[in-house]
């Protein structure tokens, strides 16, 4: 599969590629549309690696250097490069605080009114 992978990259010149059939295997239902890659599927074989290697050495680039046998400054600018390639993604951080709050008030740690307050402040910082 990931053979599969480096020629369709190959073939586009890694220019833009626009999905336009998607099948699920076990259903066989078929979706047409235009589908965009997401970002970390547009990144060469290499890379999607390296990023592969980075999440499951939790972030660690000491453990990064000794897999791929690089120095720090290596890997601080392959990680900057691939940074500028991904698209920023912002996460909405007032669902977490919902259920947080709910759950300290579940378990007694705080009161209703105290609840009330950190939701309202909440929402206040989302604004």
């Amino acid at each position: 599969m990931n053979e599969d992978w480096s020629t369709l990259l190959k073939l586009t010149g890694r220019g833009p590629l626009v999905v336009e059939r998607v099948r699920l295997a076990a259903s066989g239902i078929a979706i047409e549309g235009a589908f965009e890659l997401p970002a970390l599927a547009r990144l060469s074989p290499d890379d999607q690696v390296f990023v592969a290697a980075f999440v499951r050495a939790h972030g660690s680039i000491k453990e990064m250097e000794t897999l791929f046998g690089v120095s720090y400054p290596t890997i601080k600018a392959r990680l900057n490069r691939l940074a500028g390639e991904l698209d920023v993604v912002t996460v909405d951080p007032v669902p977490a605080l919902k259920s947080d709050v709910l759950d300290r008030l579940e378990r007694g740690e705080i009161t209703v009114d105290e609840a009330v307050d950190e939701l309202k402040k909440g929402e206040g910082r989302h604004e």
